[in-house]
C-alpha cells in the first residue's frame, strides 16, 4: 500500500511538472516560478501535502543540483576558465560588492544576525546560470559581443561558490575559527587539485570516459560525477562544486555527447529540486516577507544591471550591449535556492526560507523581462534626455561628400560619431 501511494504521489508530481513546463513554453518564460509554486502547493500548509514520496523527492533534488552544475561545467574548458579568472576578476569583485552587500545589509536591518547576513548576501549575489543561458538562447544573443562578458561573470560566480559554500557550511554548523579555517583550507585544496587535474589531464580523463556506446558513456559520466560529488561533500566541499569541476574536466566529443545524453535527466531532476525547495516553505509564511523581498529584488536588479554595464564597458562593448549585459544578469535561481536551502536545513532563521523563495520567484519572473527590455527602455530614456542638435545650415556638397558617391548623408555632413551612434542602435547588438 505504501509503495502504491508513493507511485501515485510521485507520478502526479512528474505529470504536473510536465504540464507546467509546457505552459511556460507556450508563453515563452522560465518554468522555475511554476515549479516553486507547485512545491508550495504540495508542501506543508499547501493544498495537497505529500507524505510517502517526500524522502525520494529529497534525493532527487540533490541529484538535480549536481546535474545542473555538471552541465554548466561542460560549457567551459579548463583553459577558458583560467583565462577568465586572469582577465575578468575585477568584474567579479564589482559583482560581489554591488550585489552581496545589499543582502547582508538587509539581513542586519531585519535583526537576523551575522550568519544570516552571510547567507542572504549569497542569495542576492549569485545570478542564475541556467535561466540566463536559456534567455540568451531564446533571444538569439549567443553571438553578441556582450555574451562573453556575461559568461565570464557567471563563471567567476560559480568558482566563488567553491570558497563561499564551505564558509557558509562551517558557519551554519557553528564550528569554531580553527575548524572553519581547516574546512576552508580543505575545500580550496580539493577545488584547486581538481582544477589542476582538469587543466593538465583533461584530455586523458576525456579519453578514459569516452565511448561510442551512449549507454556506457552515460553510466560512466553519471557514476563519476556522483562519486566525485560525494567525496567532495565528505571533505566539506559542496557536492555541486565537485560536479562543476568534473564538467570542466570533460571536453571535446565527450562533453558534447554527455550534454546530449544528460540534458533530459538534468531537466527532470532540476524541476524536482525546485519543487523540493517549495515543499519546505509554508505558503502562509510568504506574505509577511513579500514587501522586504520586493524591495530587495528591486535594489539588486538595479545593482546587477550596473554590474553588467560596467563589465561590458570595460570590455569595450557598445552602449546598447552594456545595457543588454546588465539586464540579462538580473535573474536569480538555482544557487540562491541552494544557499537558502542550507540555512533552512540548519534552522538559523525561520523567515529566511520564505524570503528567499519570494525573492527568487520575483527575480526569475523579472529577469527575462529585464533581459529583453532594459536596452530599449534605456535608449528611450537617454534619447528623451538628450538635447536636440542645433540646426545644420545647408551647404553645397563637394565632390568628396556628394550623395552620388555614397559617402555621406544628403547634406554631406555625416561624421564618424554619427555612424557609431547608428551602429550602437543595432538591435542585434553585434556592432
Amino acid at each position: 500500500m505504501h509503495s502504491a501511494v508513493f507511485l501515485i504521489e510521485f507520478g502526479a508530481i512528474i505529470l504536473g511538472l510536465g504540464l507546467l513546463g509546457r505552459l511556460a513554453g507556450r508563453f515563452h518564460f522560465s518554468p522555475i516560478p511554476l515549479y516553486l509554486l507547485a512545491g508550495l502547493a504540495f508542501g506543508t500548509g499547501g493544498l495537497l501535502p505529500l507524505g510517502a514520496s517526500e524522502e525520494f523527492v529529497a534525493i532527487g533534488a540533490e541529484i538535480g543540483v549536481i546535474l545542473l552544475l555538471l552541465m554548466l561545467g561542460l560549457e567551459y574548458t579548463a583553459s577558458d576558465l583560467v583565462s577568465n579568472l586572469k582577465t575578468q576578476y575585477p568584474a567579479g569583485l564589482v559583482d560581489f560588492t554591488l550585489n552581496a552587500v545589499p543582502g547582508a545589509v538587509a539581513a542586519l536591518l531585519m535583526g537576523w544576525g551575522p550568519v544570516a547576513a552571510v547567507v542572504l548576501a549569497g542569495v542576492t549575489w549569485i545570478s542564475s546560470s541556467g535561466v540566463i543561458a536559456k534567455v540568451m538562447g531564446d533571444l538569439g544573443r549567443l553571438g553578441n559581443r556582450e555574451t562573453p562578458v556575461i559568461l565570464s561573470i557567471l563563471v567567476l560566480e560559480d568558482l566563488a561558490m567553491a570558497v563561499y559554500l564551505p564558509i557558509v557550511t562551517a558557519l551554519l554548523a557553528g564550528v569554531g575559527l580553527a575548524a572553519g579555517s581547516l574546512t576552508l583550507a580543505i575545500a580550496l585544496g580539493v577545488a584547486g587539485a581538481v582544477l589542476f587535474v582538469a587543466v593538465r589531464y583533461g584530455r586523458v580523463i576525456s579519453r578514459f570516459v569516452s565511448s561510442d556506446d551512449p549507454e556506457k558513456l552515460l553510466l560512466v559520466v553519471l557514476g563519476l560525477t556522483l562519486l566525485v560529488a560525494g567525496v567532495a561533500q565528505q571533505l566539506q566541499v559542496s557536492a555541486a562544486v565537485g560536479a562543476f569541476l568534473v564538467g570542466i574536466a570533460l571536453s571535446g566529443e565527450v562533453a558534447e555527447g554527455t550534454h546530449t545524453l544528460l540534458s533530459p535527466l538534468r531537466d527532470l531532476f532540476a524541476a524536482v529540486f525546485f519543487v523540493f525547495f517549495g515543499l519546505h516553505t509554508d505558503p502562509a509564511s510568504i506574505p509577511p516577507v513579500l514587501l522586504p523581498a520586493l524591495a530587495l529584488a528591486v535594489v539588486t536588479a538595479l545593482t546587477k544591471i550596473a554590474t553588467g554595464y560596467w563589465a561590458a564597458r570595460r570590455a569595450g562593448v557598445g552602449v546598447n550591449g552594456r545595457w543588454r549585459a546588465g539586464g540579462t544578469l538580473v535573474a536569480r535561481g538555482e544557487f540562491s535556492i541552494v544557499i537558502a536551502g542550507l540555512a533552512v536545513t540548519a534552522g538559523i532563521e525561520p523567515a529566511l526560507g520564505p524570503l528567499a523563495t519570494a525573492y527568487v520567484l520575483l527575480l526569475v519572473i523579472i529577469g527575462p523581462l529585464t533581459a529583453r527590455w532594459t536596452q530599449p527602455v534605456a535608449v528611450w530614456i537617454t534619447g528623451r534626455r538628450t538635447p536636440p542638435a542645433p540646426p545644420v545650415l545647408a551647404a553645397v556638397p563637394s565632390p568628396a561628400t556628394s550623395p552620388e558617391r555614397g559617402t555621406g548623408t544628403e547634406t554631406g555632413t555625416e561624421t564618424a560619431a554619427d555612424r557609431r551612434s547608428v551602429q550602437d542602435q543595432d538591435p542585434a547588438g553585434r556592432a
